[in-house]
């Protein structure tokens, strides 16, 4: 199944400086954060009882993509909506796909 990328923050790290290690550590790239994708509740998008994912949109500045740790597959998906929707994401993750859709459709194509 699909799932955004990301992990769980450590001890001391601010939700944002644990998204670029993560992406550094499972797609070895470097980002610039562009805007917040603000979920539902305070801490975020429920994944479970017990956790809640934050999600941003961002930029590539620095490495090459690759499904380095935990994952199978990397892959590059239009932002259409059926491209989208024709993906099977994990259940926690399709309230995301769907609020991102929705911003895309208010604001135009999600660029930081």
């Amino acid at each position: 199944m699909w799932e955004f990328p990301g992990g769980k923050v450590e001890p001391g790290e601010r939700c944002e400086g644990a998204l670029r290690r993560e992406l550094r550590e499972e797609l070895g790239v470097g980002i610039e954060l562009g805007f917040e994708l603000i979920g539902p509740l305070q801490q975020g998008w429920p994944l479970n009882d017990a956790a809640a994912m934050r999600v941003w949109c961002a930029c590539i500045v620095d490495g090459e993509p690759a499904p380095l740790e935990d994952h199978d597959e990397l892959r590059w998906v239009s932002l259409r909506s059926e491209d989208l929707m024709n993906l099977p994401w994990i259940p926690a993750d399709f309230p995301i796909v769907h609020a991102l859709l929705a911003a895309i459709q208010r604001v135009g194509p999600v660029v930081p």
